[in-house]
């Protein structure tokens, strides 16, 4: 089992920068793909970045790149997702998740998923 908590919602002006974490505990981290979706009201969860162990393979939404950086510490077990110029859209319920496997990540249908946490810009 493998518990996500995400932190560092919040509300912020379009233009402004927020940092995301998410701290991972309980099953081994090293053995899954971490990444980050979204999710706002009346839309389906949408995928908006992943990383695997080595950080050698890293994909973003075309939506984000550019704006978003995604990274991990391994030895800390947790996953950040920097976010700059941020715009209205990107308002939405932030998850953190784990995926044993891209193909897994990229059909959204991740192992565990984290509680959520919001983040509002204001236009």
């Amino acid at each position: 089992q493998m518990q996500l908590v995400e932190s560092g919602g919040g509300l912020v002006q379009a233009g402004g920068s927020l940092r995301l974490s998410c701290a991972a505990s309980g099953r081994t981290f090293s053995s899954f793909i971490m990444g980050w979706f979204r999710q706002a009201p009346g839309k389906e969860r949408e995928f908006v970045a992943g990383i695997n162990w080595l950080g050698d393979s890293v994909y973003q939404s075309d939506s984000v790149k550019g704006r978003f950086t995604i990274s991990r510490d391994n030895a800390k077990n947790k996953v950040l997702l920097q976010m700059n110029s941020l715009k209205f859209e990107d308002t939405a319920v932030y998850y953190c998740a784990a995926a044993s496997e891209w193909s897994r990540m990229q059909r959204r249908e991740c192992e565990y998923w984290g509680q959520g946490t919001q983040v509002s810009v204001s236009s």
